[in-house]
């Protein structure tokens, strides 16, 4: 069969996409995997595999309606050119325009994957602004047009699809909750936490939704009555959002050694085999897939009763939740796990085993095979 993956990124086709498109080439299908910033070395990479990558224009956050058509049109054309079995769109413009251009191309599997609502549905402290509002509104608009041209609908999470069709009364053909886009295992293995002093680890772009903002509070109170704490943040700040924090707030915390900040890394992995417990007090996710990562190399997770973060804790068994936006229960529950380093463990223990039943990539693409109706 000829399968279309249309995506934004080449990372994240690459990567997230990557052993799913390996699987259905080695079983024998074509694949063409559409991005917007493949380099040649991203190119090789996938063709290598014996995929083809296939380059098409998107804004990914433009508001344009006439520059979102004109791309839809194209996209319907260079379908049309190819003329595949399956279409498989993710991320919010591809679901909306990839699938209508789908359809009208006549592509007789369209499948729409919804990895999370993103910022428009997200819940803030101090209430959304009219903007944000008026686009989440844009966006409920162009789902009820695009939802009954896929032919599958998929979600990430259960809170999720009952925002959109229960709350907001959408419809939808078949739907499916995924659970999560799932990892590599092997690539994460099971290692015993560090326990000589208690390690936080925080991992995410710099921005207010993610919760950096409130793991920097916590941290700074915890600190305050327990010196030998760690708090470690990953991660990449952003210039171009006014919800990023700043560097001046970033060194801040830096030089009074509230924190230790390595930045963006490429060695994710060992930086979690470093730590003791992981922290995500995001405010809304799909599934956190760094929350996964952590949990397949057992350790607990701290992180909110929001959508999506949901997914990743059993509570008191392989960490905690603790409310949105509330800084000092986050900090209690830290210093709960220093003053309990004993059940750093057997909580780590048991998120690995919850990361084997729920987010191993080979039970996850299974699932995506029969969804493909390849299963």
């Amino acid at each position: 069969m000829k399968i279309v993956i249309i995506g934004t990124v080449a990372s994240s086709i690459l990567g997230f996409r990557g052993p799913i498109i390996q699987k259905l080439l080695s079983d024998g299908h074509q694949v063409f995997a559409f991005a917007i910033d493949y380099t040649s070395d991203q190119k090789k990479q996938l063709t290598d595999w014996g995929g083809v990558p296939v380059d098409y224009q998107l804004s990914r956050s433009g508001l344009n309606p006439f520059a979102d058509l004109k791309m839809m049109f194209a996209l319907k054309k260079q379908l049309m050119s190819i003329q595949p079995d399956i279409v498989f769109s993710y991320f919010v413009k591809p679901v909306i325009y990839g699938t209508l251009a789908a359809k009208w191309a006549r592509v007789p599997k369209r499948i729409a994957m919804l990895e999370g609502l993103g910022f428009a549905f997200t819940e803030q402290p101090e209430g959304k602004a009219f903007k944000t509002k008026l686009i989440q509104q844009i966006q409920l608009l162009l789902y009820r047009i695009a939802f009954p041209a896929s032919t599958d609908l998929v979600f990430l999470n259960p809170d999720d699809r009952d925002e959109l069709l229960v709350k907001h009364r959408l419809k939808a053909n078949d739907v499916a909750v995924l659970g999560g886009i799932g990892l590599s295992l092997e690539d994460y293995p099971y290692q015993k936490p560090m326990l000589d002093k208690v390690r936080f680890l925080f991992i995410g772009r710099l921005l207010k939704e993610k919760g950096i903002f409130d793991f920097l509070a916590a941290a700074d109170l915890v600190k305050q009555t327990y010196l030998d704490a760690e708090f470690v943040v990953l991660g990449s700040t952003d210039t171009t959002s006014p919800n990023a924090l700043s560097d001046a707030q970033l060194q801040g915390y830096i030089k009074r050694d509230v924190i230790v900040y390595p930045g963006q890394v490429s060695n994710v992995a060992e930086w979690i085999a470093a730590s003791s417990v992981f922290v995500l007090p995001s405010y809304r996710e799909g599934v956190p897939r760094s929350s996964q990562e952590a949990m397949a190399i057992g350790r607990p997770i701290l992180t909110t009763d929001v959508p999506g973060c949901r997914e990743t804790v059993v509570e008191g068994d392989n960490g905690f939740f603790v409310p949105a936006f509330d800084v000092d229960a986050l900090a209690k529950k830290m210093i709960w796990f220093i003053e309990n380093p004993d059940q750093i463990e057997p909580m780590g223990l048991a998120s690995r085993k919850m990361a084997e039943e729920k987010f191993d990539v080979h039970k996850v693409n299974a699932r995506m095979l029969e969804i493909m109706g390849l299963g």
